[in-house]
């Protein structure tokens, strides 16, 4: 039995599992639909695996958004494994592709889905990405989920840029019962001193930090990012804990993009993908796996507090392909 079907079948027979896996299964509903009714067309029409038959999976695979280089990997791997153990009929590659899809992300590295959590003193978490991404409305959303977890979480609006965003973060604050840290018209590096030099006097356990998304010019923004790292090193040793990237999962491949530019400007932990209810294109977190090297720790799946999941790569890849 393959990967798929071990945890296919745990999930669909464990009550408490198929509750946690339904946001997964309602949230990547579109990107589903999508992909399995095209191969199992693409089954329908190839009986028997042949040069056509890769050659339009590779098609599909590649509007799906997994990623060019991703998608030239995969299927060398598919064509080995057909070659070795003499598979012929197409629909018994099915679940070969969801699995060798599962090992792509695992690929025997230690990908750290967690966050990292200061032993001693409050955590910081920084958020950055460009304007438009969903950060703010990420930032609220893991607040409310951290509070509920009985933490004691600060709000800093570090986005002294945006019109809105001050606001936008103040809102989350009253939904979630977390006091926000500001300043109008201000240096970021001083409002964020200020938040955090709060959240070690008030003994906070988890400060969540908004930047700015500007990634035009970059000198600019690199200059700002390192002057808010030493701000906050300053304070508390070895922090931020965590420097999360923000990426809207609709934006396909510019997504990438942006994710390779962020790591060259700053130390980036993880990516948090939103909006990934909303695209058909949900193989956009292998892609980033592949291409960029950086773990996907959150997943937005709806509009909803809730629906902003820990990354599961098993809940993933089985409300990707459970109609398979």
């Amino acid at each position: 039995m393959g990967f798929f079907n071990k945890f296919k079948n745990l999930f669909t027979s464990d009550p408490k599992q198929q509750k946690q896996v339904e946001v997964y299964d309602k949230g990547l509903e579109k990107s589903r639909k999508d992909f399995v009714s095209k191969i199992t067309l693409l089954n329908s029409k190839y009986k028997k695996v042949s040069p056509e038959y890769f050659e339009e999976l590779e098609e599909i695979l590649i509007m799906a958004d997994i990623g060019v280089n991703t998608v030239m990997s995969f299927i060398d791997r598919l064509k080995k494994r057909v070659k070795t153990e003499h598979i012929e009929n197409s629909e018994d590659l099915k679940e070969i592709i969801v699995d060798e899809m599962f090992i792509i992300y695992v690929d025997n590295s230690i990908m750290v889905n967690k966050i990292n959590y200061a032993e001693t003193g409050p955590t910081v978490i920084l958020f950055v990405g460009v304007n438009g991404v969903g950060k703010t409305t990420t930032i609220g959303k893991l607040a409310d989920k951290l509070t509920k977890e009985g933490k004691k979480v600060l709000l800093v609006a570090g986005d002294t840029f945006r019109a809105g965003a001050l606001e936008q973060l103040c809102e989350w604050g009253e939904k979630t019962g977390c006091a926000v840290v500001f300043k109008e018209n201000a240096d970021p590096a001083s409002v964020i001193y200020d938040g955090v030099n709060k959240a070690i006097l008030e003994e906070y356990d988890v400060v969540l930090i908004d930047t700015a998304g500007r990634l035009q010019n970059k000198t600019n923004l690199m200059s700002e990012l390192e002057k808010i790292n030493k701000v906050i090193g300053k304070l508390i040793a070895n922090a931020p804990h965590e420097t999360l990237l923000v990426i809207d999962a609709t934006t396909g491949q510019n997504g990438i993009s942006q994710a390779k530019e962020f790591k060259k400007i700053t130390n980036i932990t993880g990516i948090v993908l939103t909006k990934l209810d909303g695209t058909a294109k949900g193989g956009i977190v292998l892609a980033i796996k592949e291409e960029v090297g950086l773990p996907v720790k959150y997943v937005g799946l709806g509009e909803t507090a809730l629906d902003l999941q820990t990354f599961d790569i098993e809940k993933y890849i089985y409300g990707l392909f459970k109609d398979m």
